[in-house]
């Protein structure tokens, strides 16, 4: 029981429940490798680091032998999860879901081992289940059933429209399970509705129940909101080593150590060390900086995670960076105001984000702190243009 133990560490860390542990224990007792599943529906092209919860959580079951079913649902998609959105979501098309699956695989093998990871697409036996079989699988729960899930539940309430083909979304996915004989199924909290109905069709098709695992939503880098790139507070991991850096070390110390438990590889043991220094009087800083090249290093590679570490020090010190992007932009006039040049430079979404920044304290040219808003700079003048610690232009007016 000592190594089913120790499993059970591994795979409880960091996770919010487990259901049910008794059976799970059942299962490693075979000593055979379980087939775990997660489901992916490819509604966006890249992933950010809060996908990468459920990603780590698979690792550390191929590190314990175990075989991973790395779902896109290819299908499910096409109808969109419902699940916490207060309306109906629209379909993609079959040519965005493909785009969007393509792009997945490029990057879930940076966490994931290819040789213990099976990628498949739900659409591979869903397509197969024709009417006959979408209307057997719609008669196996009311609508009373449905309804219990907090979202539908709320929309209803609220007389808010429920589309007919939203309550099918839960029973796909369960049916997914059954497809795969899944031994285990991760999800996020939002997700444990979904994952309890493939317990019960597995059970309804005379299979042996998955084990559901569900894991925390991660929040964003505001520290309040789930992370997401709708809202703007995310962590994509395509995006450039120095930006992933720079983002992880603008989280705050308190939110440092959810990152770090929920999407760090170092052991506990280690995790507990950098708490006992900090409180001994280490800068939470060291630490931050550790966590940071480890995710650097981990989407692209330790040379870009020291490098990035030095991009950033320089910026911290008010530096220019080497890789500063060149923006020429033209006008009519003989010379703009800093927030239009701002703007038009990509480095703003509007003049009145400008000011703010300006009345902050965050806008350099050259270097040199502007304080005033109707600053104007001259037509054929070249610049390095600083926004906060992270964005830069070398401007050219024309």
């Amino acid at each position: 029981m000592t190594s089913i133990q120790d499993s059970l560490a591994l795979i409880k860390r960091g996770s919010d429940e487990l259901l049910i542990e008794s059976e799970l224990v059942e299962k490693l007792k075979t000593g055979k490798p379980l087939r775990v599943k997660a489901g992916f529906d490819p509604t966006a092209p890249d992933l950010h680091l809060g996908h990468t919860v459920l990603l780590n959580k698979l690792r550390q079951f191929q590190e314990l032998g175990h075989q991973v079913l790395f779902l896109i649902g290819d299908f499910t998609g096409m109808i969109g999860d419902p699940t916490g959105k207060s309306a109906t979501r629209p379909p993609l098309t079959t040519e965005q879901v493909q785009e969007n699956a393509k792009s997945y695989a490029s990057q879930v093998f940076k966490i994931l081992k290819p040789e213990q990871t099976e990628v498949v697409f739900n659409s591979t036996w869903l397509n197969e289940l024709g009417a006959a079989g979408m209307l057997k699988l719609a008669a196996s729960h009311t609508v009373a059933r449905m309804l219990e899930r907090d979202d539908f539940s709320k929309r209803y309430k609220n007389n808010q429209p429920i589309a007919i083909h939203e309550f099918l979304y839960p029973l796909l996915q369960g049916y997914d399970s059954v497809a795969l004989k899944a031994d285990v199924e991760i999800g996020g909290t939002d997700q444990k509705f979904n994952l309890l109905m493939g317990r019960e069709l597995q059970k309804q098709a005379g299979q042996s129940q998955q084990c559901v695992l569900t894991m925390p939503l991660l929040e964003g880098l505001d520290g309040v909101n789930k992370m997401s790139k709708s809202l703007g507070n995310y962590i994509g991991v395509a995006e450039p080593a120095n930006v992933i850096f720079s983002k992880i070390m603008s989280i705050s110390d308190e939110l440092m150590w959810r990152y770090i438990e929920l999407l760090s590889f170092e052991s506990l043991e280690t995790i507990a060390r950098w708490k006992q220094e900090i409180a001994a009087g280490q800068n939470p800083r060291n630490t931050k900086v550790r966590f940071a090249q480890e995710i650097v290093a981990r989407f692209h590679n330790q040379d870009a995670a020291e490098e990035a570490l030095r991009d950033f020090e320089l910026r911290s010190k008010g530096g220019i960076p080497d890789d500063v992007p060149e923006v020429a932009i033209s006008i009519e006039q003989d010379s703009i105001s800093v927030p239009q040049l701002l703007k038009q430079a990509g480095l703003v979404a509007s003049t009145s984000e400008a000011m703010r920044a300006i009345e902050q304290g965050g806008v350099k040219i050259d270097g040199e702190k502007v304080a005033d808003k109707a600053h104007q700079l001259n037509r054929g003048s070249q610049f390095v243009a600083q926004v906060g610690k992270r964005k830069f232009a070398r401007v050219t007016i024309n």
